[in-house]
């Protein structure tokens, strides 16, 4: 399982490669989950259009890199606040083994709120692989 923010993909390339890779390696599709809200954003208007949008970037990935990709698009009431519940939802709900996500370089604020990164690895049922983007 890849999580992915669709209005900042150009921050996903490292993770997005390691995931493709350990697919194409362990001969694994990957799933990639995106959270929106259900009012319009920059990314959609509505939950059916975020959808559909993952949906492509999904077989986009999968025809990039040659790999199987599927998408799980989940709507949220805040995606800003229940992200880190909602992704461990989304672990179970996929049945990932393995999740594979980006992260940022560790600053003063991780200090005072947790990364998403690191509120996965410590209480997802699977492993996961954060990936610094530099």
């Amino acid at each position: 399982m890849t999580p992915v923010d669709l209005a900042h993909q150009d921050r996903l390339a490292k993770a997005l490669q390691v995931s493709a890779d350990l697919a194409k390696h362990y001969n694994v599709p990957v799933i990639y989950v995106g959270v929106s809200a259900a009012t319009p954003s920059s990314v959609a208007h509505t939950p059916a259009e975020f959808a559909d949008k993952l949906g492509k970037f999904a077989a986009g990935q999968g025809e990039l890199h040659g790999i199987e990709a599927s998408a799980h698009a989940i709507t949220s009431h805040d995606p800003r606040t229940d992200l880190d519940p909602t992704l461990l939802k989304a672990v179970d709900e996929t049945g990932a083994d393995l999740v594979v996500m980006a992260s940022h370089i560790p600053n003063v604020t991780d200090y005072i709120w947790p990364s998403n990164g690191g509120t996965i690895a410590g209480h997802a049922k699977a492993s996961v692989l954060v990936v610094r983007d530099s």
